[in-house]
């Protein structure tokens, strides 16, 4: 499976996930991993930045409210037809392109900075998806993206529970086993009964990397590694979305900062 097959599948799944996000259903993005995910970037005020997948749009105009000048880039038409559509209603000054992550359409050293949401993982060439990235900074930019943790994102993967319905474990196995396109299909569990009764299933085929896999293509391209962050929600968070408690038990997200060396 290449870049343009999973590009078909995300474009498939792109309806009713703008559907189901814009509807608040998306609550560990919203509540835990995109709240953990900007406070750990710099200041961005003036800048340019590239979002690398930006899907909706959704991340791409909280960056943009940052103050930031913004263009983002995504594979699935449909999904960059909600962007740009929003973009007429709420105007932010966003450019929005339809490319692929690993033949983004921009000179080299474009942008002082790159995001990607939860967009590098699913990508089959993870180390063009990273090149490209590192050819399109600046000398000195830097490049912040989160990902699915790979501890906990495993080919084998359960949540234990107790009587209370409480989790307590993640069981986890095959973490050294990448995938290579297997296909999962589900839907956001926090969405009511009807609704996702009357929506397709998303299928989003899923590429997994060790820990080490990740850190050590960073290194390898150019990066220097500056900071990693493994969102959890408090307390407080919990009991606004009862959902999350077991984001306290294991990191369901990481997230990697590196920056290009300046000349």
């Amino acid at each position: 499976m290449n870049h343009v097959e999973v590009g078909r599948l995300w474009n498939s799944n792109a309806e009713a996930w703008t559907k189901l996000a814009r509807a608040g259903y998306d609550v560990y993005r919203d509540h835990l991993n995109t709240p953990g995910f900007f406070r750990m970037l710099p200041d961005v005020t003036g800048l340019s930045g590239l979002d690398i997948g930006c899907g909706e749009g959704h991340n791409t105009r909280l960056l943009a409210r940052r103050g930031a000048r913004v263009t983002a880039v995504d594979i699935s038409e449909v999904f960059v037809a909600h962007a740009r559509d929003m973009e007429k209603k709420q105007p932010l000054g966003i450019d929005y392109r339809l490319a692929s992550a690993v033949e983004l359409p921009f000179p080299d050293c474009a942008f002082d900075f790159a995001t990607g949401f939860m967009s590098f993982m699913d990508i089959p060439e993870t180390g063009l998806v990273v090149s490209e990235a590192h050819r399109v900074l600046k000398p000195g930019g830097f490049l912040q993206f989160s990902i699915c943790h790979p501890c906990f994102d495993t080919p084998h993967r359960r949540n234990l529970r107790n009587d209370k319905g409480r989790t307590y474990a993640i069981e986890v196995g095959d973490y050294f086993r990448n995938l290579e396109g297997e296909v999962s299909e589900w839907i956001f569990g926090s969405a009511p009964e009807e609704v996702k009764l009357a929506l397709p299933r998303f299928k989003v085929p899923r590429f997994t990397r060790t820990v080490s896999q990740w850190v050590n293509l960073l290194i390898d391209t150019g990066f220097v590694v500056e900071r990693l962050g493994e969102p959890r929600p408090d307390d407080e968070a919990v009991r606004a979305c009862p959902d999350m408690q077991d984001a306290q038990v294991v990191a369901y997200y990481l997230h990697f900062r590196a920056r290009k060396p300046a000349r």
